[in-house]
């Protein structure tokens, strides 16, 4: 039985199979079928529910992808040379034979097959562009199923999957590029042009446009080709502008991939354009703002704060959480203070980016949520100043360029500037970088112009400080030199007893 197995599993095909494309489209049907569990790769199944693991299982409901039809690819006419009686039937013929799954990694295999089938593509395109024909329901159904058979996919492995080789930073890696993109752009660009469309309608499109189409569109912002996530992207925010319906279901969606990304994996290739996505959404909220946006905040987009890789996607996560400020002010201090809460330790380019980021949400930040973090941001601040790394002490420093911050600071100089003060004093007398001592000292007269009497006040309790601190080393130092005074002469001692 066993050998019945592995003949029949690991045989070699016949090579007038191998190159026949209906055979391969027959085998690709088959392949859809197929129940595919991977660690970390969405795309192409179904639904991974996001937090927990994926699995990647069609459902139910979802439509079965249609046959291909049997025989050799033939090209078919264009629709402007056929009369209007017959472009409809022609336009489900076009859907069959862009139904064929052709081998992109040989560029020597199904040449003639590719071309046809990205001949019918385009005069797909330009069908459904002109708008020169409403599309019966019938034919959605089918370019709907057309389209899932070429775009829905299992993505391939991540380059340390597998490998054996080590984990890089995702900013220096190559992106895998899709080698059946030629085709892929098409099919993507048909999608897109049907979604924008203003004939089609919402009502019959959403019944093939459902959940189950939504959270594989979801799946595959994971590929490595940025110009894939592109188009995702733009068809995406499409879908969330076009169908109401699924809104709520979009963003749930989101929700758990960040999760999914933020406690478990830390790898996902379109955290960024998510975030693109996210950022027109939230310009769009509406006032009072939800109680569940507010959570949303806090749960998923300041914890994207955590994963290493967030300098991929931090210039898109900081307009999200700027937006959340400029829509909402109060949620400053529970930004701020989220911020704070993971303010890297040892990572000073991402302290440089968090301090960036910090100025844009303190240039919407009112005064009354100003005094509530006062405290505990300028202690970060402070620590930042005072960093060796002289392009973090730098961008601090840069947070006195802004007059909108300056106003708020001079408003609670007093309680900002003990708190940074000692920073001032070690950076004017011990820093190594001439551009940060040149910053410290210009603001510090800028403190000094602000209220001079509280500078000096200021001053005088960093002298007592450290004379007092001077005095408890001379003591400490004393008392060692006693302690050892001590055991040198028990030492004598012993030694005359022997």
């Amino acid at each position: 039985m066993f050998k019945k197995i592995m003949k029949g599993g690991g045989g070699h095909k016949k090579p007038s199979k191998s190159d026949d494309p209906s055979a391969v489209a027959r085998n690709s049907q088959a392949a859809a079928n197929v129940i595919v569990n991977h660690a970390s790769r969405g795309g192409g199944g179904g639904g991974g529910n996001g937090a927990s693991g994926t699995n990647l299982i069609a459902p139910a409901a979802a439509p079965m992808p249609i046959l291909p039809p049997s025989g050799p690819m033939e090209p078919l006419p264009m629709f402007r040379d056929v009369p209007v009686s017959e472009k409809q039937n022609l336009f489900i013929r076009k859907l069959h034979v862009c139904c064929y799954i052709l081998d992109f990694l040989d560029t020597m295999k199904n040449v003639r097959e590719k071309e046809i089938k990205r001949q019918a593509l385009m005069d797909l395109v330009d069908f459904i562009r002109s708008g020169s024909g409403k599309i019966t329901e019938n034919c959605q159904e089918e370019m709907i199923r057309m389209i899932s058979v070429n775009i829905f996919r299992c993505l391939p492995p991540a380059s340390h999957e597998n490998t054996g080789q080590e984990i890089t930073d995702p900013e220096e890696e190559e992106p895998c590029l899709e080698p059946s993109w030629p085709h892929l752009q098409l099919v993507y660009e048909l999608l897109l042009r049907y979604v924008v469309s203003s004939d089609t309608d919402t009502k019959v499109a959403k019944r093939y446009i459902d959940h189950s189409f939504v959270l594989k569109l979801l799946d595959l912002f994971d590929s490595e080709d940025p110009r894939e996530r592109e188009y995702l992207k733009t068809i995406l925010h499409r879908i969330y502008g076009k169908f109401m319906v699924h809104r709520p279901f979009i963003r749930k969606a989101i929700n758990n991939i960040f999760y999914r990304f933020i406690y478990e994996t830390e790898r996902h290739c379109g955290i960024g354009e998510l975030l693109e996505i996210l950022g027109s959404i939230i310009n769009g909220f509406a006032l009072p703002m939800k109680e569940e946006h507010k959570l949303f905040l806090m749960r998923a987009l300041l914890p994207l704060h955590k994963p290493k890789s967030v300098g991929v996607y931090h210039q898109q996560l900081s307009y999200c959480i700027t937006q959340f400020v400029e829509k909402d002010f109060k949620l400053a201090d529970t930004v701020i203070r989220g911020l704070l809460k993971y303010w890297p330790v040892t990572n000073c380019q991402k302290e440089v980016l968090f301090l960036g980021e910090l100025e844009e949400i303190l240039e919407a930040t009112q005064a009354a949520e100003f005094q509530r973090c006062t405290v505990p941001l300028f202690k970060q601040i402070s620590r930042c100043l005072n960093s060796y790394h002289f392009q973090v002490a730098e961008r601090a420093l840069f947070l006195w360029n802004n007059e909108h911050i300056v106003s708020l600071i001079a408003q609670n100089r007093t309680v900002v500037l003990p708190i940074i003060y000692e920073a001032f004093e070690k950076n004017i007398h011990s820093h190594w970088n001439q551009a940060v001592h040149g910053l410290t000292v210009n603001v510090r007269k800028m403190f000094l112009e602000m209220d001079a009497e509280l500078v000096e006040e200021c001053q005088r309790q960093h002298t007592e400080k450290e004379s007092k601190a001077k005095e408890v080393a001379e003591q400490r130092e004393l008392n060692w030199k006693r302690l050892a005074d001590a055991a040198a002469q028990n030492g004598a001692d012993d030694m005359v007893t022997v």
